[in-house]
């Protein structure tokens, strides 16, 4: 399972520790930025994440912010992104099994170090489960094709 982990400046001592816990765990993880704390904007990151599950180069993302929230909103207008904000394991690991979700986003100023680490391994442990998930999230990737000349469109 390769992992594609990006932040902005308010995430990006919480993404040191997950690259950390990531490479004891022995998960491959490509890093997409930034490279330092300076200020940044987080939708650059959170595309970059989001074109890395596209092209197939990574097969989940983590994403991290202040809050996770702007992470979040900016990687679920790609297609094909299910992306979850969480802060609380149950929630980490329904939204692998129900809700297939691929980008797990938190924020560095909701979460400590211990919890995100947590977080991180109920969310990447878990699996879809399938069965009447199954159906629902079709719905979203009906959606998401729908939808995706109208984003394109839209942007021009």
């Amino acid at each position: 399972m390769r992992v594609a982990v990006a932040s902005d400046h308010a995430g990006f001592a919480l993404k040191q520790v997950l690259l950390a816990h990531l490479a004891a765990r022995g998960i491959d993880a490509t890093d997409l930025g930034p490279s330092s704390p300076d200020r940044c904007d987080y939708p650059d990151y959170a595309n970059r994440v989001a074109a890395a599950l596209a092209a197939g180069d990574a097969d989940l993302g983590l994403l991290l912010c202040g809050s996770g929230v702007g992470m979040a909103i900016t990687a679920n207008k790609h297609p094909g992104v299910r992306a979850a904000v969480v802060s609380d394991s149950f929630s980490a690991r329904a939204a692998r099994q129900h809700n297939d979700a691929n980008v797990l986003c938190m924020g560095e100023r909701v979460v400590g170090p211990g919890v995100a680490i947590e977080l991180f391994d109920a969310f990447f442990d878990a699996g879809f489960e399938g069965g009447r998930h199954a159906d629902r999230v079709a719905k979203i990737n009906a959606l998401d094709a729908a939808l995706a000349p109208a984003q394109v469109s839209a942007s021009t």
